[in-house]
């Protein structure tokens, strides 16, 4: 699930048949949100999916959504802003034990960077480093 938020592709399963650039330029108009969210809706569907085969997938003493880490984000809180705050993310499965799963977590402004975030989850995992890009500490992940 890899994609790259300056293509031009459509997603006519979606229900909303527009260019995906495009559309996350929706200049704050409630009608071109609305698109914006109908295709960001069907890759969270095509996400959850995907958390559904893991589940259903025996892995030794679990199974493959207990044993993995699926990151599922965006570059942008707003696009049409290129604001880099309030960024969502969505982390699904349980790392074997190191995460615990089905939380909200908000972290307060200015220390929601996506790099401390990436930093957190390498440290979740024994890889310890003292940054990445402009990341600035560790996340309570």
């Amino acid at each position: 699930m890899f994609g790259r938020d300056s293509t031009n592709r459509t997603f006519p399963e979606s229900g909303f048949n527009g260019p995906w650039h495009g559309t996350s330029h929706h200049n704050d108009n409630p009608v071109n949100v609305k698109k914006y969210a109908i295709m960001n809706r069907y890759h969270v569907r095509l996400l959850s999916d995907f958390a559904k085969q893991l589940r259903d997938t025996p892995d030794g003493d679990g199974n493959l959504l207990d044993h993995s880490l699926t990151y599922m984000g965006s570059n942008m809180g707003n696009s049409h802003r290129h604001k880099h705050e309030n960024v969502p993310v969505i982390l699904v499965g349980r790392a074997s034990g190191r995460l615990e799963t089905g939380r909200y977590v908000q972290y307060p402004l200015g220390k929601e960077r996506t790099s401390n975030l990436l930093l957190s989850i390498l440290d979740k995992f024994g890889i310890h480093r003292e940054f990445i890009g402009d990341s600035t500490g560790n996340l309570e992940i």
